[in-house]
């Protein structure tokens, strides 16, 4: 194995790209001793970094703190003529608030000290997608990042999926706060018996769906829908206390208390406990294994994952349990991060902070600077589907997007992009490595398009 170009693999590709004098430290410490760090980092403790964030004061709300810092009407006791008015300035305050959280995600992937720990939210955070234009779920981002994905990015498996599944913004995202008992049947007879009318007319499957096909198991991971529909049964009641008071809570009326199996095997525990039992059991599966290992070799190694890694890194992860760390360790210490032939490319993200780390540059993270990434296609929290951004390179280099890409190389070398300025530390050694020679502005551009830095 090439230690120099596995060196320089890691560093590419374990953070958001290499600045100014990183190669000469992994140089000094070696690969294992540079990872070691990577992963002992802490969630906090970068001063510089947070005395950039303070501009986003929404990062320290709750679930609840959004609505009450706007005094909001709320829609649900609005009148019937001023309701669409009420619901239109709710959503509205809640993607500003999205805003901040995506402004503050792009502050940290360019300054954050804390590289590996950055990436693995980023990963995290596409592989439990949330689209912040749903209803309320921009408002619910700064506990979700918070509190859910800077918490467990480099913690246990189990441990970050059941702290999604009790998320607010998931639970609004993908409807489960809605997800009853049906009225009649089982475990539905607390209506009846009240003599109420229930609050939705049964299950919702949309979040039971994407545990499932996207958050575990995988596509092809051999469930069918009846294990949906038990999957759903079982986190029914799993909602919020309010509208006002958006928080997880469970509601045991609105449980479905009749017996259910999942892969066939009987589920086991009573109320919440019997869904917190099922998403450990979900989180512990072999194949659950397989289907995380697998996104994580196509995040760090190539978009066609080697079968052999995926199956080494899927045994680390079951012998130890979801130990994400483990299983990084076993991924980015393996040959085959540094063969040649497997290539990465930048999504416009890590284009966009790469170029900025390398040159030693900034960017504030404000609406100007997101809107360069929204046009990429890129915004954090903002992807339209739960299976968040796309990994693999042909699904960013259509003809619209590499123009993007040159119209970013040119604009940064211009000083033109709203937000974001480069430095002038690392930009010449990045050229002379790339072919080229520092010898300015036009040489710039060309370095920042060249596909030796589009590539890692």
């Amino acid at each position: 194995m090439d230690q120099t170009r596995h060196q320089d693999r890691l560093i590419a590709r374990a953070t958001f790209g290499e600045r100014p004098g990183d190669r000469e430290q992994i140089r000094r410490v070696g690969a294992e001793a540079w990872l070691e760090t990577a992963l002992a980092s802490l969630p906090r403790g970068d001063a510089s970094l947070e005395s950039r964030l303070a501009r986003f004061p929404a990062l320290a709300y709750g679930p609840a703190d959004w609505l009450d810092a706007a005094d909001l009407p709320d829609p649900a006791t609005t009148g019937a003529e001023r309701r669409p008015e009420a619901l239109a300035r709710l959503r509205g305050h809640s993607v500003r608030i999205a805003v901040q959280v995506a402004g503050a995600r792009v502050v940290r992937a360019v300054h954050g000290s804390q590289g590996l720990r950055e990436v693995m939210v980023d990963f995290w955070a596409n592989h439990f997608s949330v689209d912040a234009r749903k209803g309320i779920v921009g408002g619910l981002l700064p506990h979700y990042q918070r509190e859910v994905l800077d918490r467990h990015a480099l913690g246990r498996f189990e441990d970050l999926l059941l702290a999604v599944a009790k998320s607010p913004a998931m639970l609004f995202y993908l409807d489960n706060w809605s997800s009853t008992a049906a009225a009649g049947g089982p475990g539905g007879n607390d209506s009846e018996q009240r003599g109420r009318r229930p609050r939705t007319r049964g299950i919702n499957e949309n979040y039971a769906r994407e545990l499932m096909e996207l958050h575990t198991l995988g596509i092809d991971g051999g469930y069918t829908q009846d294990d949906v529909i038990s999957v759903a049964r079982a986190l029914t009641g799993w909602s919020l206390e309010s509208r006002r008071s958006p928080v997880h809570r469970f509601h045991a009326r609105l449980h479905d208390t009749g017996p259910k199996r999942v892969l066939g095997e009987p589920l086991t525990g009573e109320g919440e406990v019997e869904g917190e039992n099922l998403l450990r059991r979900l989180a512990r599966h072999p194949v659950t294994a397989r289907h995380v290992s697998r996104k994580l070799v196509q995040r760090f190694v190539a978009d066609t994952p080697p079968p052999a890694l995926v199956e080494k890194a899927a045994a680390r992860f079951v012998e130890t349990e979801g130990d994400i760390p483990s299983v990084l360790r076993t991924i980015l210490l393996a040959p085959e991060l540094s063969d040649p032939k497997h290539r990465k490319l930048k999504t416009p993200l890590r284009l966009f902070a790469s170029a900025l780390r390398v040159s030693g540059g900034s960017t504030d993270g404000s609406e100007d600077a997101l809107r360069t990434l929204a046009r990429m296609g890129e915004l954090p929290f903002f992807a339209r589907t739960p299976a968040g951004f796309p990994e693999t390179s042909e699904r960013w280099i259509d003809p619209g997007a590499v123009l993007e890409r040159m119209k970013l190389a040119f604009a940064l070398a211009r000083g033109v992009v709203p937000g974001a300025r480069l430095g002038d530390e690392g930009l010449a050694d990045a050229a002379v490595r790339g072919g080229g020679a520092p010898d300015g502005l036009l040489t710039t551009a060309v370095t920042l398009a060249a596909p030796e830095f589009q590539w890692c």
